[in-house]
């Protein structure tokens, strides 16, 4: 692979989060992230052009919520919110420990793995989305910018041909991101994270162009 995971780059990144002081401050958010460790243990996750420690995508999801100093309860969800999509652990499992509005939080974001078709999975969960509150969705939100800035790295080394080591098209990926970003304008108008959500867009669609228009000289 062209681009692979670096334990000191990780380590240094690490450094600077602003998740890391509120880990230090919170007994729940410091149990999410303790159960997140240990749930996704081992696990990797595919970049479009290598691959990083599946953690790392949870981390990051948290952090652009604690930068925006979202509480306690929603920093937690967001640790968690890949546990019953990747790991044996479920939304029921997490009031004991988490408490009722995490594990709803988590039940949200979680997609409907029962729907087989890509398309009709990620409509579902939008829906669903759009419907559990704000809170959900500004996690939604964070998700889809850790996930766009992911994929934009992967782009500008591999281009077009990212396409290989994703699930889907890379068309198809671009234009379910396109639906969630329409439904976080029209449910969650104003929030930041949904705005830094259409710059990591516009980003992408601005790189795609500027490649093809390399590739037509």
């Amino acid at each position: 692979m062209l681009f692979s995971f670096d334990p000191l780059l990780w380590n240094e990144m690490s450094l600077h989060r602003r998740i890391d002081l509120v880990v230090d401050r919170s007994a729940l958010v410091r149990g999410a992230i303790s159960v997140a460790r240990r749930a996704h243990a081992g696990q990797m996750r595919e970049t479009g052009c290598g691959e990083i420690p599946f953690i790392e995508h949870p981390i990051a999801v948290a952090d652009l919520l604690a930068e925006q100093d979202y509480p306690d309860g929603v920093l937690a969800a967001a640790l968690l919110h890949d546990l019953a999509e990747y790991t044996e652990i479920g939304p029921a499992q997490l009031p004991g420990r988490f408490g009722e509005k995490v594990a709803l939080l988590v039940s949200a974001l979680t997609e409907d793995e029962a729907i087989e078709s890509y398309e009709d999975r990620k409509d579902e969960h939008r829906l669903r989305v759009a419907e559990a509150g704000p809170e959900a969705r500004v996690i939604f939100a964070a998700d889809k910018i850790a996930n766009v800035a992911v994929l934009r790295e992967a782009y500008s080394v591999m281009g077009e041909s990212v396409d290989a080591d994703l699930p889907v098209s890379l068309d198809l990926k671009i234009l379910v991101w396109e639906y969630d970003l329409e439904m976080l304008f029209d449910e969650s108008p104003g929030v930041p994270l949904v705005d830094r959500f259409a710059d990591e867009m516009v980003g992408l669609w601005g790189e795609r162009a500027e490649k093809e228009r390399a590739s037509l000289c």
